[in-house]
């Protein structure tokens, strides 16, 4: 039984979905439809660890899943003074705190790489 995480994303280079398995380097498939690159996945999945066994390479454990609910929603970035500074003028600009402007803009990052972001 497969229970490695799939992450699947839209493309449109490749005109179509791409499933990736984070913990199996190089382990992705495409497909037409989110479904389609999932059940192709599976099978790179099974030919990625195939490879792995017949070159007697170690085979990572599935990352286990997470749950939301172990998340704060808070966490801590350092970074440069200048950047700091860039940001906080751009968050006044919209009138809205930097905290606000820095959620919005890391949102919009998550929307335009075709991933779900939830509030």
């Amino acid at each position: 039984m497969n229970r490695y995480p799939i992450e699947v994303f839209w493309t449109e280079e490749d005109a179509g979905y791409i499933a990736t398995v984070p913990d199996l380097p190089g382990c992705s498939a495409w497909g037409e439809s989110e479904a389609d690159a999932i059940r192709e996945v599976h099978d790179a999945i099974a030919a990625w660890l195939h490879a792995a066994q017949a070159a007697d390479r170690a085979i990572p454990e599935p990352t286990p899943p997470q749950d939301e609910s172990a998340f704060s929603g808070r966490f801590l970035v350092r970074l440069p003074r200048r950047l700091h500074a860039e940001l906080a003028r751009s968050a006044k600009r919209e009138g809205v705190s930097l905290n606000q402007y820095v959620l919005f803009m890391l949102a919009a990052r998550e929307a335009r790489a075709g991933t779900r972001v939830k509030p």
